[in-house]
């Protein structure tokens, strides 16, 4: 097959693609450049697709003899995944920046630039696997190393996008194989260190950066029964589930710590409470998507059992299922709703649920609202 390797500078990516090229593809390189930002173009910068990470993609595409091109995705990025970064949390939500750029950019824009010249996949150095059914429709799965697996972030992936995906490290047993392998190869970036935070904001202070670009005003912060119990200095500056730096004038009657249950940008307003109402029992979902043929009871909207899991490196837990017609702010897809058995802590509007049975993935929902059944309606 032709194949597009995707070439984010890291050890994962150069070995994804000399794994196609060994398996007898026709492979190009593509290094993606995201941002302009001067911060993400400085040595040391904590995040992906820095300079220097380009410049690591392309020693990695000349060691394995294949084409290396960059491609300026810069503006789409900023429309598609920055903008909606602050847009979702001007609204008070939490999103999933990584999420965003899997959808909208790498297995969206990418792919659909790669089919158009003629590419038949695009190959990344994610963790996950790709199986095809008895009928031949392919099926996202975990990877062989839970540990890495990173099924979650590809939850958004379609049916049709699974079509033209390829995971070359998804029965890989573990990280230290990869780096061993990327040694034998020759690739200097073998013991690179894995990026993380988010790579728009290199240094990782999302407030601050925040705070830049959303109107920060003053307002209250409420308990669980909406008695004012102090004053904050921005509602969007915090999280769910957060604690520290709540700064309350009134401390709790039973003196335990407070917890960051709700964030309200139209009233601007905090409301606070015991860590136990950080529990969620109950999660709607909307913009839901399958990762491949979605089962029966999507179709039917039966009830499912399902593991449902709300971070990338969070467990899954048990729950059930269903889907619910399409409302107004549901989308065409209609609503997901799903109740854990297992409750969680901290969920917020705005993450990414992502439902499993077994190692399948079988879809996605941006989480709308999160309610735990223990806590009265303020």
């Amino acid at each position: 097959m032709r194949v597009l390797a995707a070439m984010s500078g890291g050890v994962d990516s150069a070995v994804a693609a000399a794994r196609a090229v060994e398996a007898g593809h026709d492979v190009v390189g593509v290094h993606l450049a995201l941002s302009r930002m001067p911060g993400t173009l400085r040595t040391g910068s904590r995040g992906c697709c820095t300079i220097e990470d380009s410049r690591d993609a392309w020693r990695a595409c000349d060691v394995l003899g294949i084409p290396y091109y960059v491609w300026d995705f810069s503006e789409r990025f900023k429309e598609d995944v920055v903008q909606d970064f602050i847009d979702e949390y001007a609204a008070g939500r939490t999103p999933n920046p990584c999420m965003r750029c899997n959808e909208r950019i790498k297995f969206a824009a990418l792919l659909e630039k790669a089919i158009a010249l003629g590419f038949d996949a695009v190959c990344t150095g994610h963790y996950a696997k790709v199986i095809e059914d008895a009928d031949g429709n392919r099926e996202l799965h975990r990877a062989a190393d839970w540990a890495k697996d990173q099924s979650y972030v590809l939850g958004v992936l379609t049916h049709e996008q699974l079509k033209h995906s390829m995971f070359p490290l998804a029965d890989t047993p573990s990280k230290a194989e990869v780096r061993a392998e990327a040694e034998r190869r020759g690739l200097s970036v073998a013991n690179k260190p894995d990026s993380h935070d988010i790579c728009f904001i290199p240094d990782g202070d999302t407030a601050g950066w925040l705070a830049e670009k959303i109107d920060m005003s003053t307002g209250d912060i409420v308990d669980e029964t909406g008695t004012k119990v102090g004053e904050h200095p921005g509602a969007n500056a915090f999280t769910v589930g957060q604690r520290r730096g709540l700064k309350l004038g009134t401390p709790a009657a039973d003196g335990k710590p407070r917890f960051v249950l709700e964030i309200r940008p139209k009233e601007n307003k905090v409301v606070v409470g015991p860590e136990a109402l950080l529990a969620i029992d109950e999660i709607r979902g909307i913009k839901v998507s399958w990762a491949g043929l979605p089962i029966a009871e999507v179709e039917t909207g039966t009830e499912f059992d399902c593991h449902a899991q709300v971070r990338a490196h969070g467990d899954p837990v048990p729950a059930t299922a269903r889907m619910e017609a399409a409302g107004n702010d549901a989308g065409a897809a209609g609503q997901l709703v799903v109740r854990l058995t297992t409750p969680l802590r901290g969920v917020a509007p705005g993450q990414t649920i992502v439902l499993y049975q077994g190692s399948r993935v079988l879809g996605q929902a941006t989480i709308d609202a999160a309610r735990s059944l223990q806590r009265a309606e303020l």
